[in-house]
C-alpha cells in the first residue's frame, strides 16, 4: 500500500528535553508537529537530572555559567529566553518552584512532576509522538525533507535536531545526532564528556576512598593553573568527583585527550588560613602530646585524609605528636592545604552528565538557531557544542535554543510561504 504524504510543518528529531520543550512551543504557535524519537519513551533523561530533583534553571544567569568556548553567541540565546521565562512556562503546564541558593527546583522536588508537565502538555497541543523510530537519513526532495527509516518515512516543511549527546547512552543519548547534522553538511567538534569524575593512578586514593569532605580544587595544566572550584569533593578508588570535581572537568579532559599534563591541588582546609591551621597544631602539641598524628588532626579533619597526608610526607600515622614536633606536623598542615593528585584519565560518557562538542555555534544562526548551511534546519540543545556549568544551566540551554528555534522555524515558514 502506498504511503500517504502527509507534510508536518516541523519533525522534531529527539523527544528529549529541548525536543519536547521545542515541540510545545511549536504546537502552541499552531504548527503541525512531529516529535521522532528512536526509544521507547520520550524525556527518559529528564528523570535523571539533580540527583532525580531536576535544577532546572538557575537565578544566576550569566556568560560564566557556561563553558562552550562561545560564552557570548550562548548569552544572545539565552538572554533570549532566560530563567524567568522558563519558570514562567513551567508553571503554565502546572510545574511550580521552589529555589535554594539560585538553584531552582519544581516545587514537588521531584523531577517526574516536570516531566509530566512536557508530556501532558504534549498531548494537550495534540503534538503526534513517534517512538522506536530509527531515523536512518535526512534528505531535502521536492520542497520538503524527509525523515527515513527502514521502514516508513515522515515528511516536513523543517526538521527541529533535538537529539542530544553522547552522555548518558542508556537514556537514548547515542550520538546519532552527529551523524544527521553531518550528513546535512555540518562539522563535529570532538564530542568528549563534561561534568565527569576524574581518575587517578595514586596510590592514596585508595586510603581516602569514601570520604566526602568540603575542599577547594585547582586543575593544572602543563603546570598552569586554568580552573577552580571549592565544596564536596568525593574521594573515591578510582580518583575523586563531586561537583567542583564536574566543575572543572571540561578542561581536564580536553587536555587529557590532546596528550597533556594534568593534575589537580587540593585545599582540604579551605575555611582555615595555612597560619591559623599552624597556631591550631602549636597549640594541639601543648594539649595533647601523647595524641598519635591521626587523632591530633581528626578534631579538624578526616582521618582517612590525615592517614594518606601523613603517609605522602612520609610520617607513621601512629607516631606521637610529642616525638613528632611542629616541624614534621607543620609538612602535614602544608599538604592539607596543598594536596596533590596526578589525573591519569576521566569517566567514560556512561558516567558524563553531559558532553562537550558537537555542532559549532559557527555554522548556526543563533538568532533563529537555523543551520547556516542547511536552510530549514534548526537546532537545539546538546547537540550543539554548548555545556553548562552544574547547577541547572545545561538544563536553561535546553530550554532557551529550543524556545528560540521555534520562533525560528516560525519566521522561516512564513516567509518560504510568501
Amino acid at each position: 500500500m502506498k504511503q500517504e504524504k502527509k507534510v508536518y510543518d516541523c519533525a522534531v528529531i529527539g523527544g528529549g528535553a529541548a525536543g519536547l520543550f521545542g515541540a510545545v512551543w511549536l504546537a502552541r504557535k499552531g504548527l503541525k508537529v512531529i516529535v521522532i524519537e528512536h526509544t521507547k519513551k520520550v524525556g527518559t533523561k529528564i528523570l535523571q537530572t539533580g540527583n532525580g530533583k531536576c535544577n532546572f534553571t538557575n537565578m544566576k544567569l550569566d556568560y560564566t555559567c557556561f563553558q562552550s568556548g562561545n560564552e557570548k553567541q550562548v548569552m544572545e540565546v539565552v538572554n533570549r529566553f532566560d530563567n524567568r521565562a522558563a519558570i514562567e512556562f513551567f508553571e503554565s503546564v502546572g510545574v511550580y518552584h521552589r529555589e535554594r541558593n539560585g538553584y531552582v527546583y519544581p516545587h514537588s522536588d521531584t523531577a517526574l512532576s516536570l516531566q509530566n508537565g512536557l508530556r501532558m502538555e504534549i498531548e494537550k497541543q495534540k503534538v503526534r509522538l513517534s517512538t522506536e523510530f530509527e531515523t536512518k537519513k535526512i534528505v531535502y526532495c521536492d520542497n520538503v525533507f524527509e525523515i527515513i527509516s527502514d521502514s516508513y518515512t515522515y515528511y516536513a516543511d523543517t526538521v527541529l535536531l533535538a537529539t542530544g549527546s553522547k552522555a548518558g547512552p542508556k537514556t537514548g543519548s547515542d550520538g546519532s545526532g552527529y551523524i544527521m547534522a553531518e550528513s546535512l553538511g555540518h562539522h563535529i567538534i570532538k564530542p568528549l564528556p563534561a561534568l565527569v569524575q576524574l581518575v587517578s593512578k595514586d596510590k592514596e586514593c585508595r586510603l581516602m576512598a569514601g570520604v566526602r569532605s568540603t575542599g577547594r580544587i585547582v586543575l593544572y595544566v602543563d603546570g598552569e593553573a586554568v580552573s577552580s572550584d571549592i565544596g564536596e569533593i568525593q574521594y573515591t578508588e578510582y580518583g575523586i568527583s563531586g561537583i567542583p570535581v564536574f566543575q572543572i572537568s571540561r578542561y581536564a579532559v580536553k587536555a587529557l585527550d590532546m596528550g597533556r599534563s594534568v593534575s589537580v591541588t587540593i585545599d582540604m582546609l579551605p575555611d582555615y588560613t595555612y597560619e591559623y591551621a599552624k597556631e591550631i597544631c602549636e597549640k594541639g602539641i601543648a594539649c595533647f602530646p601523647d595524641k598519635n598524628v591521626e587523632q591530633f588532626f581528626e578534631g579538624i579533619i578526616n582521618k582517612k585524609l590525615v592517614s594518606a597526608v601523613a603517609g605522602r610526607c612520609k610520617i607513621s600515622a601512629s607516631g606521637k605528636a610529642k616525638d613528632l614536633g611542629s616541624r614534621e606536623l607543620f609538612k602535614c598542615v602544608e599538604m592539607f592545604k596543598n594536596y596533590r593528585v596526578n589525573i591519569d584519565g576521566y569517566k567514560d560518557f556512561d558516567n558524563a552528565q553531559v558532553c562537550q562538542g558537537g555542532v559549532p555555534l559557527d555554522e548556526i544562526d543563533t538568532c533563529s538557531m537555523m543551520s547556516k548551511i542547511k536552510p530549514g534546519v534548526f537546532f537545539a540543545g546538546e547537540l550543539l557544542d554548548v555545556d553548562g556549568k552544574c547547577g541547572g544551566y545545561n538544563l536553561q540551554w535546553a530550554w532557551s535554543s529550543a524556545a528560540v528555534a521555534a520562533h525560528g522555524v516560525e519566521e522561516y515558514l512564513k516567509n518560504k510561504k510568501v
